[in-house]
């Protein structure tokens, strides 16, 4: 792609910006239209497995986000009462693949990124739309209230709910409902300790991760009907659902003020999209392939997608070609955990939970197994920090 081009990403959040990172590294001069006025992200933390991390170094800022971040220990999985099913060995899957697991703030991972922009080339409270997605004769036309702009590129991260991917694709059915809620909170937690957790209950979870800051991100999900919300407030039906459980659970409900809970209902893309373009436009990120949070990988697909577009240029056909294999597995995946982990079964239950006690029993080397092909996969070029940096626990 010509150092001339012009590269419009619609939408600022942590796939859009790394898209606009790459493009603008590539030597294009790129836009970043962000609907928002600001680009504060909700408050929740996001989790960076390896994969993301190595496409963060070719961006220069994979070391910079290993610093800023709490690398994941030990800790494992749970029941509500706080038996533990099985224990993570987080020096077993550095070593596995090739770099910690490692946890932020979103906000911290956005401030890092739009470092690496020209501040003039992010423009927030910027609706858009797309007019014309353009082609090999034309380029791409994106509808601002401040006029149109012209696009040798167009990055549409505009989210799971993405006009770009309804304006391209007006036949696919978009996302569906997963079926749970899930609530997040990021919160000091005075006189806490706990190794890092994730517990399974029935047709509910609980995940409790220290931040590098001192704060504690805790996370939950339950089966509900699409569209309900508590009948007074967000944190007193935390207490009704999980008041009861193991440490450090209770303790973090008590740190919590109403207004620290987020909920959002989950969907997902069920139907993969034929292509992840269509003329001059590429989707991204949510907008391509929103899954289930379960593998925790929404996000670091993201990040993929826009290191893998910035490799692949004005070549989209070949972005989607990488990109839309890879995402629909991951995707199913997650719908397959997401199953297993929401599962409201009691007898489904005690099979589950045996099974998991047993697979961990039989080593970590079998634990980690789900995650082959995923946490251990490597952009296009390099290099990667984690080649340069121990790989045990810091």
């Amino acid at each position: 792609m010509a150092q001339s081009s012009h590269a419009v990403v619609i939408g600022g959040g942590i796939g859009g910006l790394t898209a606009a990172a790459a493009l603008h590294l590539r030597g294009l001069r790129v836009t970043v239209l962000e609907r928002a006025r600001s680009l504060e992200p909700i408050g929740a933390a996001i989790s960076l497995a390896p994969n993301a991390l190595r496409a963060l170094d070719t961006l220069g800022v994979g070391g910079e986000i290993r610093d800023l971040a709490a690398w994941q220990g030990d800790g494992g999985l749970r029941t509500p009462r706080g038996r533990w099913l099985s224990r993570t060995d987080a020096a077993a899957a550095a070593e596995r693949f090739g770099g910690p697991l490692v946890m932020l703030h979103r906000a911290t991972l956005i401030s890092s990124l739009a470092a690496l922009i020209p501040p003039d080339a992010i423009r927030t409270a910027a609706a858009a739309t797309l007019a014309d997605p353009g082609d090999a004769e034309r380029p791409a036309r994106i509808a601002t209230p401040d006029g149109d702009l012209e696009a040798d590129l167009v990055v549409a991260a505009d989210g799971i709910h993405s006009g770009v991917r309804r304006a391209l694709f007006p036949d696919h059915p978009g996302p569906v409902y997963s079926g749970f809620s899930t609530w997040r909170v990021v919160i000091p937690v005075p006189g806490a300790t706990f190794a890092s957790h994730e517990t399974w209950g029935r047709g509910r979870i609980w995940g409790t991760h220290p931040l590098k800051d001192g704060r504690v991100y805790a996370y939950a999900a339950a089966v509900t009907p699409a569209g309900q919300h508590a009948p007074d407030d967000e944190r007193a039906e935390l207490l009704r659902r999980f008041g009861d459980w193991h440490d450090p659970i209770p303790a973090v409900l008590a740190a919590a003020r109403p207004e620290d809970v987020l909920r959002h209902d989950v969907h997902h893309i069920a139907e993969p999209l034929p292509a992840f373009h269509r003329g001059r436009v590429a989707l991204l990120g949510d907008a391509a392939h929103a899954m289930p949070p379960t593998l925790g990988q929404g996000g670091n697909q993201a990040i993929e997608d826009a290191v893998v577009l910035a490799h692949h240029g004005e070549d989209l056909a070949a972005y989607s070609a990488a990109r839309l294999p890879r995402t629909t597995a991951i995707v199913r995946q997650a719908v397959r955990t997401a199953r297993l982990n929401m599962m409201t079964s009691r007898a489904g239950i005690a099979v589950r939970n045996a099974s998991v006690a047993a697979l961990s029993k039989a080593g970590p080397a079998l634990v980690l197994r789900g995650f082959a092909g995923i946490a251990d996969w490597r952009p296009p070029h390099g290099p990667y920090a984690s080649d340069e940096v121990p790989v045990g626990n810091r």
